[in-house]
């Protein structure tokens, strides 16, 4: 087993690895899909505007990941949604499944190994890894590119659903205590019944 591991870094480390390769190792299929979409507003291919990505011009990009996103977004789409069929898409995975037979990405988890780990590290003291790729859209200077895929992270429904309830129910708590003083209800001694005699 330990030979295997060996025999795949030692092939690994020879194959010079693309950005979107370090872009899976540094976050995995969003990590990607937020990449090329920079990139190919960097390069002018596409335009960002109220959290919407449009195609500019005709041009098609060599990288299939690129491809993917352009495929992604025929017309005017919001980001969430091009960011989310680039990160399921069959590209990305086929990127994934070639970085499982480097030995740099574990085969069920799709999680860096420590080869992986350590060519990311290495890429990135070297500096020939940008840092959106290493760290997101939160490297990209402050613009509308940085806040359109910002807003590509929601507030998962589960936790909103359960932020919401809380509030309701602390709301529905303070609203129970100041509706009883209003009412007058107090300490009233009521009669109770009496027992007859016989």
């Amino acid at each position: 087993m330990r030979r295997m591991l060996r025999r795949a870094e030692a092939h690994s480390a020879g194959e010079a690895l693309d950005p979107y390769q370090y872009a899976y190792l540094a976050g995995g299929g969003m990590r990607i899909a937020e990449s090329a979409v920079v990139s190919l507003i960097e390069r002018g291919m596409l335009s960002l505007g109220a959290a919407r990505l449009r195609v500019i011009g005709g041009d098609q990009p060599e990288h299939p990941v690129e491809l993917a996103v352009i495929v992604a977004c025929p017309r005017s789409k919001p980001v969430r949604e091009v960011i989310e069929a680039v990160r399921n898409s069959s590209e990305v995975d086929e990127l994934a499944r070639r970085l499982v037979s480097l030995g740099l990405v574990r085969r069920r988890r799709r999680k860096p190994t420590r080869a992986g780990r350590r060519r990311l590290a290495d890429a990135a003291s070297a500096g020939h890894v940008p840092a959106h790729i290493l760290h997101g859209p939160v490297a990209l200077i402050p613009g509308s590119a940085r806040r359109g895929l910002l807003g590509t992270h929601p507030v998962p429904d589960a936790l909103g659903c359960t932020l919401i309830r809380m509030g309701k129910a602390l709301d529905d708590d303070r609203g129970q205590g100041s509706d009883a003083g209003a009412d007058g209800g107090g300490f009233g001694g009521g009669g109770g019944g009496g027992g007859g005699g016989d």
